[in-house]
């Protein structure tokens, strides 16, 4: 509950937070790397620069109450691949044009 109130107040459960706090992030990619599910996606090599360079993807996992959540549920997880699936594909289209 904690980390909702703080990832609420610092306006972390939002997508276009202005700064990302990128010791946070990678805090959380460290514990979400800790599950099977999520390990495949890191070492999918298309997935792993999203993790690393896209703003969207960051700023979603800046939120510790998100990560969590994904950590304990399934939908949480599917929920956060779609994410990843819709950069995949607006990231393929920019450099298609």
């Amino acid at each position: 509950m904690i980390d909702f109130i703080s990832d609420l107040l610092s306006g972390g459960l939002g997508f276009s937070a202005d700064v990302l706090d990128t010791r946070k992030i990678d805090s959380n990619i460290t514990l979400l790397r800790q599950q099977e599910w999520f390990k495949k996606i890191y070492e999918n090599s298309q997935y792993y620069l999203l993790l690393i360079g896209n703003r969207e993807v960051r700023a979603y996992l800046q939120s510790n109450f998100r990560v969590k959540r994904m950590i304990r549920n399934e939908k949480a997880q599917a929920k956060f691949l779609l994410l990843l699936n819709k950069e995949l594909k607006i990231r393929l289209l920019r450099h298609k044009s």
